[in-house]
């Protein structure tokens, strides 16, 4: 492994497969080129997440680097994200349907749970990129409306996030700024998060 690569020293509290901690989100990426049957093997991960009446609402719009839909996806980025972004092997933004029609309907009405279920899809996206020897990172660091008109999102449709996801390089990849960045971050303690039953006062 590169020096330069850290390694990932994160402990669960609570037995979990290693897969858990070891995945994190860097931002360092090699000139690696990622084919779309590699992207699409993650993208299919991603379709057996579990959503409410198994609407499926989460939506997946992709650009591999050098081809004709990359740059406009790119350029409604943030400045600050596209600096390490702009070297990732693929982009995936992440959008859902906010309607859907219920089992035994057929007009269409509100998803209460469609941000819920497009979380769930993104969770499998990451963890099958981690399993398949790539890196992935989701930002919120876009712009919403540039963001829409570069993939020509429908109607009824909200974006959530921006992946990139590529080949995990050293930090010295990354401006000078981020290196010191690029680490796997920490979690808070299982007990800071879950309760038993009622919050306390």
């Amino acid at each position: 492994m590169n020096a330069n690569i850290p390694v990932n020293t994160r402990k669960a509290d609570h037995p979990v497969a290693d897969v858990f901690p070891a995945r994190w989100s860097p931002r360092a990426f090699t000139d690696a080129t990622m084919s779309e049957k590699e992207l699409l093997a993650l993208l299919e991960a991603a379709r057996w997440a579990p959503s409410a009446f198994n609407a499926q609402p989460w939506r997946f719009i992709y650009a591999l680097r050098g081809d004709d839909v990359w740059q406009p996806i790119l350029d409604a980025i943030m400045p600050f994200n596209q600096t390490w972004a702009k070297t990732a092997s693929a982009l995936v933004i992440i959008a859902s349907a906010t309607k859907f029609i219920a089992p035994g309907k057929t007009e269409a009405s509100d998803n209460g749970s469609h941000t819920f279920d497009a979380g769930a899809a993104w969770g499998y996206l990451a963890l099958q990129a981690h399993i398949a020897g790539f890196a992935a990172h989701a930002m919120a660091g876009f712009d919403k409306a540039a963001m829409a008109k570069a993939v020509n999102l429908p109607e009824d449709h909200v974006l959530h996030a921006a992946v990139a996801i590529g080949t995990q390089g050293p930090a010295d990849l990354l401006p000078e700024g981020l290196q010191a960045r690029e680490v796997p971050s920490p979690r808070q303690p299982l007990s800071a998060l879950a309760v038993h039953g009622v919050f306390k006062a």
